[in-house]
């Protein structure tokens, strides 16, 4: 900081001595800036006048740019109000009860089978299952699961051809690939899907 000032001459100063960026024409014996008067009362640029001049320049600094003082209920009622809740399997009936109950189980037993590393987390309107972030997002459905899986649908190889291309849908959960999931003999091929998007993810090679 105390190197550093005001000046519309900095291409012709370039790396001249001190005493001559200070004594040329629109040199610092010139500046009309009372920033740059202490400079031009110098004989010498050293090492310690650099640090006195930082000194001076952010005591100064304190004092313009001060801190504003406010009344500690005026900044809490502009916090804003931010409230965390959290879910379980509990605020989603079709999982925690009816016919889809036990195909949710089957299936999420074999998702997080796939890696330690993957976690279940319930959100509100979804479940996700991620590694780094989610790679297969189940919305409870009361006769379906509806999996969003988190790769390109032009990414996803699907000889049944069950897939359906959301990229330009709005839909709750992350990925441009949808796919129903709603009898436990479904879930081999299923978890073929969701093995796929895992796998990229993760940047292994799909066997």
């Amino acid at each position: 900081m105390g190197n550093l000032t005001l000046t519309g001459y900095n291409s012709e100063y370039s790396d001249r001595p001190f005493i001559e960026k200070r004594n040329m024409k629109g040199g610092f014996l010139e500046s009309p800036l009372k920033l740059n008067k202490s400079i031009a009362n110098k004989e010498t640029w050293t090492e310690k006048d650099i640090i006195d001049r930082a000194e001076i320049l952010s005591t100064q600094a304190i004092n313009v740019w001060f801190a504003p003082k406010i009344e500690s209920s005026v900044l809490e009622a502009y916090k804003p109000k931010t409230e965390f809740t959290e879910y379980s399997i509990e605020d989603h009936p079709h999982l925690a009860s009816g016919p889809m109950k036990s195909v949710f189980n089957e299936f999420r037993k074999q998702v997080l089978a796939l890696d330690p590393c993957v976690t279940e987390t319930f959100l509100k309107l979804y479940v996700a299952y991620k590694a780094e972030t989610n790679f297969v997002d189940i919305v409870p459905q009361a006769k379906r699961l509806r999996l969003s899986l988190n790769v390109t649908f032009a990414e996803i190889n699907d000889p049944k051809g069950l897939c359906k291309d959301v990229s330009a849908l709005g839909r709750w959960g992350n990925g441009d690939v949808e796919v129903g999931l709603s009898k436990i003999e479904e879930i081999p091929y299923i978890m073929s899907l969701v093995r796929q998007a895992f796998e990229k993810q993760i940047g292994q090679e799909i066997e």
